[in-house]
């Protein structure tokens, strides 16, 4: 079992502060292992160390739980929606705290160029800023 206070903190650790607002949406490990749990603050650490870094889960270093079971903790919380929850609720949290409303009021939404044209077969030229072909129904056609 992987102790946190017995090795050296990374720099992607999450904080004793943080550690407290996240904990509550973190399950609890199931009593069915015949093995001792590993620390939910160390899955989350060995979590927020692949994301900081960008290695692998194989390339984890040897001091965080083992990368296999990381990745199983972070697939089954985000398959059951705990990711989901934990953010939603500390979104809501840092919101009032702000002074705003929980919910937002307004979203943006973010269109993707796709390379086709609404008439088949009917290409005029080449739009070099999207690098997509230019139909000729466009208003600049």
């Amino acid at each position: 079992m992987t102790n946190q206070f017995t090795r050296q903190r990374y720099p992607s650790d999450i904080t004793d502060a943080q550690w407290e607002l996240l904990a509550p949406y973190i399950p609890e490990p199931g009593s069915y292992s015949p093995r001792l749990p590993i620390s939910r603050r160390e899955i989350v650490n060995g979590i927020l160390y692949v994301l900081r870094t960008g290695c692998s889960w194989r390339q984890m270093p040897h001091d965080l739980p083992n990368g296999k079971t990381v990745y199983h903790y972070f697939r089954l919380w985000k398959l059951d929606g705990t990711w989901e929850k934990a953010m939603t609720s500390l979104r809501k949290r840092l919101r009032t705290h702000l002074g705003r409303e929980e919910e937002p009021s307004a979203a943006i939404i973010d269109s993707q160029s796709i390379k086709t044209s609404p008439v088949r077969g009917n290409e005029r030229g080449f739009d070099g800023g999207k690098k997509n072909l230019r139909s000729q129904t466009t208003p600049f056609g």
